[in-house]
C-alpha cells in the first residue's frame, strides 16, 4: 500500500442526488396506524395459588377499549384506595365521621398560615434587646435529702408528703449565679432547658418542676431592664418544653391496647390514671406560693386541660387573666399577657373574650408606665422613657396580633376610640398600626396622622409613628382624595429630624409610597431632600443598606427608564454610593431591571449615557482579584445592555456606538465578544438593507466593521475564541465581498493553529484540546470550499497553507485525529474538483466559476489529494502493531467509506485501493460484522443506479470474514 495512488474524484450532481433522497411521502387512511393515536392494550389476569397450591391459572382476555396500562395493573385502583377498600367497612364509616368532625372543629380551632408564629418573633427580639451590662441568676433548687415513705402509707400521707416536697422547691438551698454576661446568661439558661430534659428523661419529675418554678421567678426580676425582653423569650422557651412533656406524658397514659386518642377527643375517653395524673399536676402548681412562677407554670400545661373537662380552658383563661392584676409592675405584668396570650391561641384560638380582656386591663392599669413607680426605677437605672417604652412592643405586638387576627373593621375603631382617651398613648397607637391588617389602616390614615400629631414626642418618638403608618401605605392605597395630603403631612415630619440615622429610616419606607402613587416629579422631589440630609458629615457612609432600599424601590416601580433617568436627582443620589462593593451591587440592581423590563431596543441618549455611565462603574470593579464567576456576571449584564441598544438603519451611529464601548469594557473579554458578533451582524444587516447596491460608502462602511473585528479579535486570550471569531468574522467579510479582507481574517486563521494548546480549562477543569480544534477545521474546511484563489497566490493556497500547520502540529502519539483530518481534507478536494459546488456566495465566484473546471487546476487538485492519501496509508501502516490493531481496522473502514463516498472507482488502482482497505478492517478481527454487512448491502443497493452501476463488480470483490 506504500505505492502512490492517484486520486479520482467522482463527479457529483448534487440536485439529482437530493432529489433521490428525500424521502416518500406516505398518505395515512383513517383507522390506521398513527403514534398520536390511542393504544389497545391487552389485559392479561395471572391468578396464582399460595404456597401449599402447586399449580397456578391463568386467564387473558382482549379488548378494544382504550385502556391506561398504568391503571390496568391495579384495574383501576391506586394502592391507598385498594386498602381503604380492605378496611373494616364500620370501622371506615366511623373514621370518616370523625374526620369531617374533626375538619370542621379545625376551622374553628386552628390558625391560618397567615398568622405570624411567635418563633418568627424570637430571633428578631433576641438579636434587638441586648445589654452589655453583668446579669445575675437566683435559683433556690431544694434541699437533697431523701424522703422516707413507709409501704403501708395512706392517701394522707402521701399528699402530705407532695407539700413537704413543694416546701422544698421554695425553701432549699440557694445558688446564684453574678456577673454574667449576656452570652453567659443566655448559655446558663440553655443548660437549664437541657437539664430539664434531661431530668424527666430519667423520671425526676419533681426535680423538673423545680426547675420551671425557679426559672419562672427570674421573670419578676428587672433589675437589668433593657433585657427583660430576651429574658422573657428564653425563659418561656423553658416553660414551653415543660408543658409539651407533661401534655405528651399525660397523652401516653391514655394509650390503651396500642390506639391512640383521636385528635378531638373528648375528657370521657381519658380513662382514669390520666386523670388523676393531670389532677396531680395541677394541684401541685397551685400549691406555689408566688403569683408569677405559680401563674407561669399553670400556663404552660394549659392545654392539659382538655383530659378533665370540656369547658376547663375557657374557665382557666380568665381566671389567669384576672390573677395577672396581682401584678405590680407594668412590664412584668403585659409580658405575663403576652404569654398568656400566646398559649391562648396556640389551645383556643376561638376564646377571643380572654384576649380582650389582657388587652383592656392593660390599658386600665397604662398610666402605671408614667407613674412615680417607673420612674424612679428608671432614674436607678438611668433609663429614658423612649428607651423604656419600646420595651414593651414585643408584648404589646403580640397581643393585638392575637386580638386583631381576622377580626372585623369596627374592632380597629373600637382600638382608636380607646387610644385617643387615654393620655401619651403613641406606643399603644404604633402597636395597632403594627397589628391590624393594611387595609384598614391605610383607608383611615388621615385620622391617624390626626392621632399622631396629638401624641407626646418626649415619651415615643412621632417619626417612628410616621414608620409604622409609612409601612401599611406601602401594602395598601389610601382613599385617592387623601394620598397628598397625607404625603405631605408625613414628610413635614420626616424633614425635620436632625438624626440622619432616624430620618434615613423612616424616609426609606415613604419612598415607596411616594413611587406608588405619584409622579416623577415628587419621587425627584423625596431624591433630593434624602440627599440633602445625608451629605453633610458622609452621614450616608452608615446608611447605604437604607440608600440600596431607596434605589430598590425606585427602579422597582418606574420601568420606563427614560422617566428614570430623567430625574434630575438620581444619578447624583448614586453618586452617594461611594463605597466601591455597594456601588457595584447597587449598578448590578440597576442593569437586572433594565434586562428585565425593557422591552424593545433603545436608542435615547438619556438613557444610553446613564447606563453607559453605571456599566463603566461595574467594568471598573474588575481586578486582578476578582473572581471568574463575578466576571462572567458583570459581563453578562453589560451585555444584555448592549443587545438592547439599536439606532435602526443609522448603521455608522451604531457603529461609533460599539466603537465607544470597546474602549469601556475593554477589561472584559466576553463584552469584546459581544461587540464583535455585534459588528458582524451590523455589516450582515447592511447588506440585507442595500439588497446587493453596494456604494462606495456602504463599502466603505462594511469594511470599517470589518476592520473593527480584526483589530478587536487580538486582544483576546482564548485561544479558541480567537481563532472561531477569525474564522466568523472572514465569512461575513466574505459574503459581503470584501475578498482581501476575508483572506486576512482566514490567514490569521491559519496561523493561530500552531498555537493551540495540548490542553485547555474549561470550566475549571483541564480537557484535551484536539477535539475542539477538529470542530473548528471541520467548519474551516466547509468555508474553503467557496473561498476563490487569489491572483498573485498559488493554487489554494489556503488549503496548503493549513495542510503544512496541520502536518507541523504536534499530535498525541495515541491520537488518529490527525488522519482524521486529512480525511476531511480529501473530502474537500473532492468537492473542489466538481464542476459546479455544493453552495455558493452571492456575488463571489468561487474556484468553480474562475477556473471553469481547468485541468491544470484538477491536476494540482489531485497532486495534494495524492499526498493526503501517502500520509493517510503511511498512518495505517504505522498501526500494524498488536497494540494498535483496534485503530488500524476504525481508520481503514473510515478511509474505505471515505473513497466510497467521494472517489471515482471506475480507476482500477483507487478501486483495488478500497478494496485492501476493506480487507484491512476485517483482516485482524477488530471490525464490527453487523456494520460490514450493512455497509455491504448499502454498496449493492447503490449499484441499481446507473451511475453507480459500477459499484456491482466491487461489490463482489469485498468479501465478508467471520470470526472464528
Amino acid at each position: 500500500m506504500a505505492a502512490a495512488f492517484p486520486w479520482h474524484a467522482r463527479s457529483r450532481n448534487y440536485t439529482r442526488e437530493l432529489e433521490s433522497r428525500r424521502l416518500e411521502g406516505v398518505s395515512v387512511e383513517f383507522g390506521d396506524y398513527h403514534p398520536l393515536k390511542p393504544i389497545t392494550v391487552t389485559e392479561s389476569k395471572t391468578k396464582k395459588l399460595g404456597r401449599k397450591g402447586s399449580a397456578s391459572s391463568t386467564s387473558s382476555s382482549s379488548s378494544s377499549s382504550v385502556v391506561d396500562p398504568l391503571s390496568s395493573v391495579l384495574d383501576g385502583m391506586d394502592p391507598l384506595s385498594l386498602f381503604a377498600a380492605t378496611a373494616d367497612p364500620l370501622l371506615g364509616a366511623a373514621n370518616a365521621e370523625s374526620g369531617r368532625k374533626r375538619r370542621d372543629k379545625d376551622d374553628t380551632l386552628t390558625v391560618g398560615s397567615d398568622f405570624e408564629p411567635w418563633s418568627s418573633k424570637r430571633g428578631e427580639i433576641l438579636a434587638r434587646y441586648t445589654t452589655n451590662e453583668k446579669l445575675s441568676i437566683n435559683l433556690y433548687m431544694g434541699s437533697e435529702k431523701g424522703k422516707v415513705t413507709t409501704p403501708g402509707s395512706a392517701v394522707s400521707e402521701k399528699v402530705r408528703t407532695r407539700l413537704e416536697e413543694l416546701d422544698d422547691l421554695e425553701e432549699g438551698s440557694q445558688k446564684e449565679l453574678l456577673n454574667l454576661t449576656q452570652q453567659d446568661y443566655t448559655n446558663r439558661i440553655e443548660e437549664l432547658n437541657q437539664s430539664l430534659k434531661d431530668a424527666w428523661a430519667s423520671d425526676q419529675k419533681v426535680k423538673a418542676l423545680k426547675i420551671v418554678i425557679q426559672c419562672s421567678k427570674l421573670l419578676s426580676d428587672t433589675t437589668v431592664i433593657q433585657f427583660y425582653p430576651s429574658k422573657f423569650v428564653l425563659i418561656t422557651d423553658i416553660l414551653d418544653t415543660f408543658g409539651k412533656l407533661v401534655y405528651e406524658r399525660i397523652l401516653s397514659m391514655c394509650v390503651e391496647n396500642r390506639s391512640s386518642l383521636p385528635d378531638n377527643f373528648t375528657p370521657e375517653s381519658v380513662n382514669d390514671t390520666a386523670k388523676e395524673t393531670c389532677l396531680n399536676w395541677f394541684f401541685k402548681i397551685a400549691s406555689i406560693r408566688e403569683l408569677i412562677p405559680r401563674l407561669y407554670v399553670e400556663a404552660a400545661i394549659l392545654k392539659c386541660n382538655k383530659f378533665l373537662s370540656k369547658n376547663g380552658i375557657s374557665e382557666c383563661l380568665p381566671r389567669l387573666t384576672s390573677m395577672i392584676r396581682g401584678i405590680g409592675d407594668p412590664l412584668v405584668a403585659i409580658y405575663a399577657r403576652a404569654y398568656l396570650c400566646r398559649v391562648g391561641m396556640e389551645v383556643a384560638p376561638h376564646l377571643k373574650e380572654s384576649l380582650n380582656k389582657n388587652f383592656f386591663d392593660f390599658l386600665l392599669t397604662f398610666k402605671q408606665i408614667h407613674g412615680d413607680t417607673v420612674q424612679n426605677q428608671l432614674v436607678l437605672q438611668c433609663v429614658e422613657i423612649p428607651l423604656y417604652l419600646t420595651l414593651y412592643s414585643p408584648a404589646i405586638d403580640w397581643i393585638l396580633q392575637c386580638l386583631s387576627y381576622r377580626a372585623a373593621e369596627p374592632l380597629l375603631t373600637e382600638m382608636m376610640e380607646r387610644c385617643k382617651k387615654l393620655g401619651q398613648n403613641a406606643l399603644l397607637l404604633n402597636s395597632v398600626m403594627s397589628a391590624f391588617r393594611a387595609e384598614f389602616i391605610a383607608a383611615r390614615a388621615m385620622d391617624f396622622i390626626g392621632m399622631i400629631k396629638e401624641c407626646d414626642e418626649s415619651g415615643f418618638p412621632k417619626h417612628l409613628l410616621f414608620r409604622s403608618l409609612g409601612r401599611n401605605l406601602a401594602l395598601a392605597d389610601p382613599p385617592e382624595a387623601d394620598r397628598l395630603q397625607i404625603l405631605n403631612e408625613a414628610w413635614k415630619v420626616i424633614a425635620k429630624l436632625k438624626n440622619p440615622q432616624d430620618y434615613i429610616n423612616c424616609a426609606e419606607i415613604w419612598v415607596e409610597y411616594t413611587c406608588r402613587h405619584f409622579t416623577k416629579r415628587e419621587v425627584n422631589t423625596v431624591l433630593a431632600d434624602v440627599i440633602k440630609h445625608m451629605t453633610p458629615d458622609r452621614a450616608f457612609e452608615e446608611a447605604y443598606p437604607q440608600l440600596q432600599s431607596i434605589i430598590q424601590k425606585v427602579i422597582t416601580y418606574f420601568h420606563d427608564f427614560s422617566i428614570l433617568f430623567s430625574l434630575e436627582k438620581f444619578l447624583p443620589f448614586l453618586d452617594m454610593f461611594q463605597k466601591e462593593s455597594v456601588r457595584v451591587e447597587v449598578c448590578k440592581g440597576i442593569m437586572e431591571a433594565f434586562i428585565k423590563h425593557q422591552q424593545e431596543s433603545t436608542k435615547d441618549p438619556v438613557i444610553l449615557n446613564a447606563l453607559l455611565h453605571v456599566c463603566k462603574t461595574m467594568h471598573d470593579s474588575v481586578n486582578a482579584l476578582t473572581l471568574e464567576d463575578e466576571k462572567r456576571m458583570l459581563a453578562s449584564l453589560i451585555n444584555g445592555f448592549l443587545r438592547m441598544v439599536s439606532f435602526g438603519r443609522d448603521f455608522e451611529q451604531q457603529l461609533s456606538f460599539y466603537v465607544e464601548a470597546r474602549s469601556m469594557f475593554c477589561s472584559l473579554e466576553p463584552v469584546l465578544v459581544q461587540l464583535i458578533h455585534s459588528v458582524n451582524q451590523l455589516a450582515m444587516e447592511t447588506r440585507k438593507v442595500m439588497k446587493g447596491n453596494h456604494s462606495r460608502k456602504t463599502a466603505a462602511f462594511v469594511r470599517a466593521c470589518v476592520a473593527f473585528c480584526f483589530i478587536t479579535i487580538p486582544s483576546l486570550t482564548g485561544i479558541f475564541t480567537r481563532v472561531n471569531l477569525y474564522l466568523h468574522s472572514g465569512q461575513v467579510a466574505l459574503a459581503n465581498q470584501c475578498l482581501s479582507q476575508a483572506d486576512a481574517f482566514f490567514k490569521a486563521a491559519v496561523s493561530l493553529v500552531p498555537e493551540v494548546p495540548k490542553t485547555i480549562n474549561i470550566d475549571g477543569k483541564m480537557r484535551p484540546s484536539e477535539a475542539f480544534l477538529l470542530e473548528f477545521l471541520c467548519n474551516f474546511f466547509s468555508t474553503l470550499l467557496i473561498v476563490p484563489d487569489h491572483p498573485e497566490q498559488g493554487v489554494l493556497f489556503l488549503v496548503r497553507g493549513l495542510l503544512n500547520v496541520i502536518q507541523d502540529y504536534t499530535w498525541e502519539d495515541n491520537s488518529d485525529d490527525k488522519i482524521r483530518i486529512y480525511t476531511y481534507v480529501l473530502h474537500l478536494l473532492s468537492a473542489m474538483s466538481q464542476e459546479t459546488y455544493l453552495y455558493h456566495i452571492d456575488k463571489v465566484d468561487s474556484n468553480d466559476t474562475l477556473y471553469g473546471g481547468d485541468v491544470k487546476f484538477l491536476a494540482e487538485t489531485n497532486k495534494l489529494c495524492e499526498t493526503v492519501i501517502a500520509q493517510i496509508l503511511e498512518h495505517l501502516k504505522s498501526l500494524g502493531k498488536e497494540e494498535t490493531l483496534k485503530r488500524q481496522s476504525q481508520l481503514a473502514l473510515c478511509f474505505f467509506n471515505s473513497i466510497l463516498a467521494h472517489g471515482d472507482l471506475r480507476n482500477n488502482k483507487l478501486n483495488q485501493l478500497a478494496v485492501n482497505l476493506w480487507n484491512l478492517a476485517q483482516k485482524h478481527g477488530f471490525a464490527d460484522t453487523k456494520t460490514m454487512v450493512k455497509t455491504l448491502e448499502y454498496i449493492k443497493k447503490q449499484s441499481k443506479h446507473p451511475e453507480l452501476s459500477h459499484f456491482a463488480e466491487l461489490a463482489q470483490r469485498l468479501p465478508l470474514q467471520t470470526r472464528t
